[in-house]
Parts: C-alpha cells; structure tokens; sequence
C-alpha cells in the first residue's frame, strides 16, 4: 500500500469513528415537540385535569 492508500485508509477509519459517535448521540426527531404540538399537549392537560376527557373505555363501548 502506498503513501496515499494509506492516507484514505486513517481517513477513512477517522470518518468511521465519527460516524459512529454522531449515530450515538443523534436526537430522535419524533420526540422533539414543534410549538403548535406543545400547544396541543398543554390544552389536553388542561382538558384532562378539568375532568373533560372521555376514557377510551367508554369511547370503545360507544362503537358497540
């Protein structure tokens, strides 16, 4: 192997390891919530604590 193989072999091997650590430490998109999203979440908390939710229970018994 010559001067230059050798060079794109550790390159190589160097974007190999960085690849690997961005793989490890990458967010997952889908647990990033946008502001429209965190809206919605906030307004069925609300929802929830104000007592106006249904139960899936009685929502399946409606389908009955």
């Amino acid at each position: 192997m010559d001067v230059n193989e050798s060079q794109i072999v550790e390159e190589l091997k160097a974007i190999k390891e960085e690849l690997r650590y961005i793989k490890e430490h990458m967010v997952d998109i889908d647990v990033i919530l946008t502001p429209d999203e965190k809206e919605i979440l906030k307004e069925s908390i609300d929802e929830f604590k104000r007592g106006d939710t249904t139960k899936l229970e009685d929502l399946e018994r409606e389908d009955e």
